[in-house]
């Protein structure tokens, strides 16, 4: 029985710990979406860019919006709007942009 309460409390305090963590890494996204101007072209909601051609980020599947980022950033991706993103990702570290997109994600 005693082994039994120990992994409960081992377990409900790694389930807190990480529910710190990703509330951090959700705030720390949102925080960089503002600072690094992402919502200047998508939108402060993430959900409204100012012009239709620019994609709608929030709710996007988190590893997707992350692999974009990177692949902007490096030039594999150069087609459509990636040319007005690309001095953006200049400013976005890898850490930044999986924190940014997985708050996307979150939305």
């Amino acid at each position: 029985m005693l082994k039994i309460s120990k992994l409960f409390f081992v377990g409900t305090a790694l389930l807190l710990v990480s529910a710190v963590t990703m509330n951090a890494q959700a705030a720390d996204g949102a925080e960089l979406y503002k600072t690094k101007t992402c919502w200047s072209c998508h939108g402060k909601d993430a959900q409204t860019p100012i012009m239709p051609i620019y994609p709608k980020l929030a709710g996007q599947n988190a590893d997707y919006a992350y692999n974009q980022m990177k692949d902007i950033k490096s030039g594999v991706r150069s087609n459509g709007q990636s040319a007005a993103m690309k001095g953006v990702m200049g400013l976005v570290n890898d850490e930044e942009m999986r924190a940014i997109a997985d708050w996307l994600s979150t939305l």
